[in-house]
């Protein structure tokens, strides 16, 4: 698993939807849903939304709930 820099919620959402994750709704809470498309399948999951600094764990925790590669967290981080 590549070494997820800790980042706020702004910065990860630009991550997500640089790997085709797409915003499915955003109450009136602090968590917006995202969701993506493999193979046919659709997963989705909550993001907090305006924190400063969002955890590594939680955030390699989304990424796989979404179903990214290790390669292609790589190939977005370097970005």
């Amino acid at each position: 698993m590549p070494k997820v820099p800790s980042m706020s919620s702004k910065e990860f959402v630009k991550l997500l939807e640089k790997g085709s994750a797409v915003l499915v709704r955003q109450g009136s809470t602090d968590h917006a849903i995202y969701s993506r498309l493999v193979e046919g399948r659709r997963y989705s999951a909550p993001v907090q939304m305006g924190k400063k600094t969002l955890d590594p764990i939680y955030c390699k925790r989304v990424l796989r709930q979404l179903k990214f590669t290790d390669e292609e967290i790589e190939k977005f981080l370097q970005i």
